[in-house]
């Protein structure tokens, strides 16, 4: 299996724009909008001209999932998918970027940061899953964090890996929950 070289640029403004080059020399593109949608682009490299073919799709945040699965997504995603039906159990995934708080830092325990009851069920880096990782575990930009809890708790998560705080804010929780 060879690597695929991807090529990654900041739009300022927009999200950010992933691409690589095909064995048969098309391009493919993934511009991630901030907003949370995504772009599928594929065209003809330069030589291609004015006239290259070009197709560009807007994919909403299931979309993406969906076509991330059918294009080979991890075992993992097939492996917790049953878990995903439990009420109250909201398992999701989190891709590091560069400008993410948690980029570089080391994991730590989500109790320690006021996320009691949520676990980060592995680390997906490239190819391979490192499940149930260590406090000291470092993640990196392009790394997946899976996790499990309860659907507020995930999203303060979410928040904290983003900026490193954790909103204090409810999202129209039960009493108790």
């Amino acid at each position: 299996m060879t690597m695929v070289d991807v090529r990654r640029v900041k739009l300022p403004g927009v999200g950010v724009l992933h691409t690589f080059i095909t064995d048969d020399g098309g391009k493919v593109g993934v511009i991630a909008h901030r907003s949370g949608h995504s772009d599928l682009i594929t065209f003809a490299d330069d030589e291609g001209g004015p006239d290259a073919s070009k197709v560009s799709l807007r994919l909403n945040e299931d979309e993406a999932h969906t076509l991330a699965e059918l294009l080979g997504g991890t075992q993992i995603t097939e492996s917790l998918s049953a878990l995903d039906q439990i009420p109250g159990l909201s398992i999701d995934w989190f891709t590091v970027d560069y400008e993410d708080h948690i980029a570089g830092q080391a994991l730590g325990n989500p109790a320690d940061r006021g996320i009691a009851g949520l676990t980060v069920v592995a680390v997906v880096r490239g190819d391979s899953a490192n499940p149930a990782p260590a406090a000291d575990f470092k993640v990196f930009p392009g790394d997946i964090l899976v996790v499990a809890g309860s659907p507020e708790k995930v999203v303060k998560a979410f928040a904290f890996f983003r900026t490193g705080e954790v909103k204090a804010k409810t999202v129209d929780a039960p009493p108790g929950g």
